[in-house]
């Protein structure tokens, strides 16, 4: 089943995407979680991922940014197989090119939001002084206060947290933005601040593949909905077809 966006080079192309874990816990059992998994994201373009728990989508994501190898099939970055690259090169990759945001912050003990967003900046060809700059502007973007900027992430709030973890993923937006549920701690008005954030990038040219599991952020932002179950695309389409209108 091709799952082909617009009609030009695809920024992501995945193939035949496989993977499956091996429960040693649980008489070494093999669970599939992908199974030959297809679908293109262009520049300018956002995916989401749909489809229940354990359907593979955040396997997709994780199989894409390489924190999970998989056992089989391609992932393309514009021209580049990810699967094959050599860990250092990968690494240099994410940094410049490839933005993942997940549920949960991860950053070093005793730094504080705008030292995290500017370290990503960095990665991303900023030299020190533009880095804190434009680490500045997306806490703001985001609505971090400016007195909270160099507390300790660890004693921060989880939407605080997530906020912050979206500013590191978009800030000098990447080639390629992977969201794993980027707003599910957040209240109502951060909520907005950041799908205002995330609708703006595709106008910028920077290519989206997303998990939300709520429905109405994803036909908000969504230009084509990929529907996962069993490891395998199930069908895709435009996110009224495949979710219907909002309530």
């Amino acid at each position: 089943m091709s799952t082909d966006g617009p009609e030009q080079e695809p920024v992501l192309r995945v193939r035949g995407l496989c993977k499956t874990f091996t429960l040693h816990t649980v008489d070494g059992r093999t669970v599939v979680s992908l199974d030959g998994v297809d679908l293109d994201v262009a520049a300018g373009e956002h995916v989401a991922l749909a489809g229940p728990s354990g359907a593979g989508k955040s396997s997709v994501l994780r199989c894409v940014y390489r924190s999970y190898l998989p056992d089989a099939g391609s992932v393309r970055l514009g021209g580049i197989e990810l699967t094959t690259l050599p860990d250092r090169a990968m690494a240099r990759l994410r940094g410049r090119e490839l933005g993942y945001v997940a549920q949960f912050l991860t950053a070093p003990p005793r730094t504080g939001p705008l030292q995290v967003v500017a370290a990503a900046a960095r990665r991303r060809g900023l030299d020190r002084a533009e880095a804190l700059d434009a680490a500045a502007v997306a806490l703001r973007a985001l609505g971090i206060e400016e007195a909270l900027w160099d507390v300790d992430c660890g004693v921060l709030s989880g939407g605080e947290r997530q906020r912050i973890n979206l500013a590191a993923g978009t800030v000098r937006p990447p080639r390629l933005l992977l969201l794993d549920e980027p707003v599910s701690a957040l209240d109502p008005a951060n909520r907005e601040r950041a799908l205002d954030l995330v609708a703006s990038l595709t106008a910028h040219g920077v290519a989206v593949l997303a998990v939300f599991h709520d429905a109405d952020a994803m036909r908000r932002l969504a230009d084509r909905v990929v529907e996962l179950g069993s490891g395998r695309v199930q069908r895709y389409g435009a996110p009224t077809e495949l979710l219907g209108s909002a309530a």
